[in-house]
């Protein structure tokens, strides 16, 4: 009996796996860069990084703030990082200060220096790109949307 039941599993891992490699041709298999898989596209040309200085508005609650300039060679590091010489919350720089969640370990104490698990900034942090959407949306962001309520409650 337990033969007969092996058997069986093999065989319809056999049929399986046949079905799998023959179920879409080649030439139909799609691929995000829109180009057949054994050709090497030429990449797009790297997009302008907006550098106005203006604060950008977050696109839903808790968004880590986008970095409104050039960071081009900024080092940061384990010695060095570029960012707190104007953001830190001693520097006298007219930027706006690191939160004092910065500051925090895990346990909720506060530290003197930086948190090492928010030391490096551009793991959260962005610069916001001159580009083109790569896919249209209809996203509407929090708040045109507590706005557009109020406009209808009046």
């Amino acid at each position: 009996m337990k033969t007969g039941k092996l058997l069986s599993i093999i065989a319809l891992l056999g049929f399986s796996v046949s079905v799998m490699a023959t179920s879409v041709p080649e030439d139909k298999i799609d691929t995000l860069r829109l180009a057949p898989i054994n050709i090497e596209p030429t990449p797009p040309a790297m997009q302008k990084v907006v550098n106005n200085d203006v604060k950008q508005v977050r696109s839903y609650p808790m968004q880590p703030p986008i970095i409104p300039h050039k960071i081009d060679g900024y080092q940061i590091d384990l010695k060095v990082n570029k960012c707190i010489q104007c953001h830190s919350r001693t520097s006298g720089s007219p930027a706006p200060m690191v939160s004092v969640t910065h500051y925090m370990d895990r346990d909720n104490n506060f530290l003197t220096n930086l948190s090492p698990r928010r030391y490096f900034c551009t793991q959260c942090h962005a610069p916001q790109l001159d580009a083109k959407l790569l896919v249209e949306n209809d996203f509407i962001d929090i708040e045109q949307l507590i706005k557009a309520k109020a406009a209808v409650m009046h």
